[in-house]
């Protein structure tokens, strides 16, 4: 039976830390959320209170779906993000399954690089892809950025993955190339059914990258059309010294809860592959 002092000591040890980290990871959207619906007003009276609204309005999301391309900016940002993920989640197993499985030589070193190049700053890689893609006359083009993420992606998704791959009891792989399966087979029947967790984590963080990364699609993507939400947003609705605070708030918003839904999607089947144990003998 737990005591009142048991009580106390449980709300201070546990729930308190909770909510504060809770509130913390949580400003930053309350802030976006409040700042998307105030007319502007109340945007830029240093004398309110900023964090209430006493007026809302949906004026700043109206005027960023009527005034700007956003609903472009959001299409040719799933399109690259679900392409991108899809090339680097393919490219990543086929990387990672005879690194984790194979015995050759030079195995090792293949291993570290792949985690080296993770590890190189993507400024140092923008002026060499910027001259391939030049070249290749893919300037203003999604095919641009959708070649170019996997450069950063199919590294972290091998890497994940091998931890995953190794997991895997040797005798499932024996046993199955003993009745005759190839390679392919037995990475797609044991590997992938077993190491879902990892697949799963390794396509929501990679989805997660290429939907909001900005410096190759800034560099790659001048034009209207063709640009993704983090390059629009901030390339329209910033003019000069003119920050449009209501609709770059609500773009912000609006831009993450794609991201936000595939987690609440695929969390359940994450956790419940993890506590289960990622490989049933």
């Amino acid at each position: 039976m737990v005591t009142g002092y048991g009580r106390v000591e449980r709300i201070l040890r546990v729930w308190l830390p909770v909510v504060f980290f809770l509130a913390v990871a949580l400003l930053p959207f309350y802030w976006m959320a409040i700042a998307s619906l105030k007319p502007n007003s109340e945007l830029y009276n240093v004398n309110t209170n900023s964090l209430i609204v006493y007026h809302p309005t949906l004026k700043h999301y109206v005027d960023l779906l009527s005034k700007t391309s956003f609903l472009i900016w959001t299409w040719n940002t799933m399109l690259v993000a679900v392409i991108s993920t899809a090339i680097s989640l393919v490219l990543g197993v086929m990387l990672a399954y005879p690194l984790a499985r194979m015995r050759f030589a030079g195995a090792g070193l293949i291993a570290m690089t792949v985690a080296a190049i993770y590890l190189v700053p993507q400024p140092l890689l923008f002026l060499p892809l910027a001259d391939v893609i030049n070249r290749l006359g893919l300037g203003n083009t999604l095919t641009s950025v959708i070649l170019t993420y996997p450069t950063m992606l199919v590294p972290f998704c091998a890497w994940l993955l091998l931890g995953y791959f190794k997991t895997v009891p040797k005798e499932l792989e024996e046993a199955a190339r003993i009745v005759g399966a190839s390679r392919l087979q037995t990475m797609r029947r044991i590997f992938l059914p077993l190491c879902t967790p990892g697949f799963i984590s390794a396509g929501i963080f990679a989805f997660t990258l290429s939907q909001n990364e900005f410096l190759y699609a800034l560099i790659f993507l001048t034009q209207t059309s063709v640009r993704t939400v983090p390059v629009g947003v901030i390339a329209e609705l910033i003019r000069g010294d003119v920050f449009y605070w209501g609709q770059l708030m609500a773009g912000a918003l609006l831009g993450s809860i794609p991201v936000a839904l595939i987690y609440s999607f695929f969390v359940e089947h994450y956790v419940a592959g993890l506590t289960s144990g990622s490989v049933k003998a």
